[in-house]
């Protein structure tokens, strides 16, 4: 069972919120705008190809993808790109947070993907990994055992 029901977008979002008024106490310094753009959309895109990729091999598993409930997963994934994590719905939250920490060019702004990490970790991967012991036993420790929780 979960420690909270919140979606973990949803926890994105409000980090993204707490790292524009970050941002604000902040002004962002003399960055090259060219760079600026290119690092922002690189995390963008990255953010995007990770949880396009996790979304398909749980599509292609016939599992779920609900974060708010593990207990109905149906399949330990293993393959594509949950060969890099095991969480790559939750790395490209994180991308996608940094990218937009990127845009915001701002120091105090980094405090939002740190937040959301430490959460995530604690409220939903903790937990989750739980259940899939309990659904998956010896099967799901290895997987622990040879892939990393982020990357």
């Amino acid at each position: 069972m979960l420690d909270t029901k919140i979606p973990p977008p949803v926890v994105a979002i409000a980090a993204a919120i707490a790292m524009w008024a970050l941002a604000r106490t902040a002004p962002a310094s003399g960055a090259n705008d060219g760079l600026r753009l290119f690092a922002t959309s690189l995390g963008a895109l990255l953010g995007l190809a990770f949880v396009a990729a996790g979304y398909l091999a749980l599509r292609r598993a016939k599992t779920t993808a609900n974060p708010v409930k593990p207990e109905s997963v149906s399949a330990l994934v293993t393959s594509g790109v949950y060969r890099l994590t095991r969480n790559p719905m939750y790395v490209s939250l994180v991308l996608l947070l940094l990218a937009y920490g990127t845009y915001l060019w701002s120091l105090p702004a980094l405090l939002g993907p740190i937040a959301f990490v430490a959460y995530i970790t604690r409220f939903q991967i903790i937990p989750e990994e739980q259940v899939l012991e309990g659904r998956f036993g010896n099967e799901f420790v290895e997987y622990r055992r040879r892939v990393r929780r982020w990357i």
